[in-house]
């Protein structure tokens, strides 16, 4: 078993997006979480199909202010 890190954020159009970071290119979308939960892991499926994944390891959001 291996075990990703993924970044959800819902777009202004209602939709829930994942992203891994570990795999480029590795996204899919869905209207309701559990949804996309079944999505992202058949997309990670494919993407370990084509690519190894990166190193790198996930450690966090920060929000950062700016005056704008």
């Amino acid at each position: 078993m291996k075990e990703f890190s993924v970044i959800i954020e819902k777009d202004e159009d209602g939709f829930f997006v994942a992203s891994v970071p570990a795999l480029r290119g590795c996204h899919t979308q869905a209207k309701s979480l559990d949804t996309l939960i079944k999505r992202v892991k058949e997309a990670i499926e494919l993407c370990l199909e084509i690519e190894s994944p990166l190193s790198n390891e996930f450690i966090g959001v920060q929000k950062v202010v700016i005056n704008a």
